[in-house]
């Protein structure tokens, strides 16, 4: 029970981190509101069918190469240390070489058509509009492509960016469940409990993400602990007894306390002038 709720936290407060990234794809595709819920189910669906495919992997690495615990470890201290020490802004995502391979592999319509991911050209789903109630505005792609050509809408360019991201965040969150513990099915499901809560968190948060700015350094901190925990298990365990994984659970839940009480407690600089 302890490890699966120490796999839990670890993996719900890292799905945090994706958050941000959803609400800036969104931001970069302007999705409508009314449809957000539609890529958020839909990748969340794709996410936990990709995670399983990871774990089944990584659970057959570790069980043939159990030193791979140690190369996990040392990726995990890696990302942590980017994430505190290298700023990068991801908001652009024109030159993201998976939007650009699904441009040039795929026709696109130039606007949105109602929820479809997919429309024919020619179709009266091709001519619907944006949303339910909205003008009806003329799509020069739609037009153009020959009658009854598969085309990818913008929102099906949004799903495909949150698939991926979900992919990247996997890299790392998956990798640090399996330093709380190696059973696959205590990951798998840590992973499902965590993603399928992620839709609601983010319409939680998503009004106010921009607050939460010392939460990314709070994640690294974990990706750091739990990295550390990895390395040292077998010492931990004779200095903290078999009880470690509480102590373990206990620094995160204080790490993120600290991360989310200093964003709401400390303004930004611009506000505290």
């Amino acid at each position: 029970m302890l490890k699966y709720l120490t796999g839990y936290v670890v993996e719900k407060s890292l799905s945090v981190d994706n958050i941000f990234v959803i609400a800036m794809v969104f931001s970069f595709f302007s999705v409508p509101p009314v449809y957000q819920h539609r890529v958020l189910f839909w990748g969340v669906i794709g996410a936990l069918v990709l995670r399983a495919i990871m774990i089944v992997g990584g659970s057959i690495l570790i069980a043939e190469f159990h030193w791979i615990l140690y190369v996990f470890a040392a990726f995990l201290i890696f990302t942590a240390a980017k994430m505190l020490f290298m700023k990068s802004d991801h908001s652009d995502l024109t030159g993201n070489p998976i939007l650009r391979a699904a441009r040039r592999m795929f026709p696109l319509t130039s606007r949105y058509h109602g929820e479809h991911f997919l429309v024919r050209a020619g179709s009266s789903a091709s001519h619907e509009a944006a949303t339910p109630g909205s003008p009806l505005l003329p799509d020069e792609a739609v037009e153009k492509a020959i009658p009854g050509t598969l085309m990818l809408t913008p929102l099906a360019l949004a799903l495909v960016m949150v698939e991926t991201t979900d992919v990247i965040f996997a890299v790392d969150s998956i990798p640090a469940i399996f330093a709380v513990t190696g059973d696959p099915f205590l990951v798998f499901t840590s992973n499902v409990f965590a993603l399928l809560g992620l839709r609601s968190l983010y319409f939680a948060l998503a009004g106010m993400i921009q607050r939460f700015r010392y939460l990314t350094p709070a994640l690294a901190l974990v990706l750091f602990v739990v990295g550390a925990k990895m390395l040292t298990t077998s010492y931990l365990k004779e200095i903290l007894g078999a009880s470690f994984n509480l102590y373990l659970l206990g620094t995160i839940f204080l790490i993120l306390a600290v991360g989310v009480g200093a964003s709401l407690l400390i303004p930004p600089p611009d506000e505290s002038r």
